[in-house]
């Protein structure tokens, strides 16, 4: 399988892939906003996620922020009407 080069695949690829991670586990992500800690609660699944991204793209993409503006775009944003503190 040939690396993902495409700048707007790989945002698309990590779109889909923090979008699982948030689907599996929507009581960690709830309780990690109203709680502040989403971050620890998803650690282990992000980290997965951030691999198997890792693995898909260059490794230009790779060390790029494109992972991690998938996770507040898709992970944190939208969990903007779960009551918390943090908003």
């Amino acid at each position: 399988m040939s690396l993902i080069e495409n700048r707007d695949q790989a945002r698309r690829l990590a779109r889909a892939i923090v979008s699982d991670v948030a689907i599996y586990n929507r009581d960690k992500v709830e309780q990690g906003i109203k709680e502040d800690n989403i971050f620890e609660l998803l650690n282990d699944a992000l980290t997965e996620g951030r691999e198997h991204f890792e693995s898909r793209v260059t490794p230009e993409i790779a060390t790029s922020n494109i992972f991690d503006i998938a996770v507040v775009d898709v992970l944190i944003k939208r969990a903007g009407k779960i009551e918390s503190t943090i908003w």
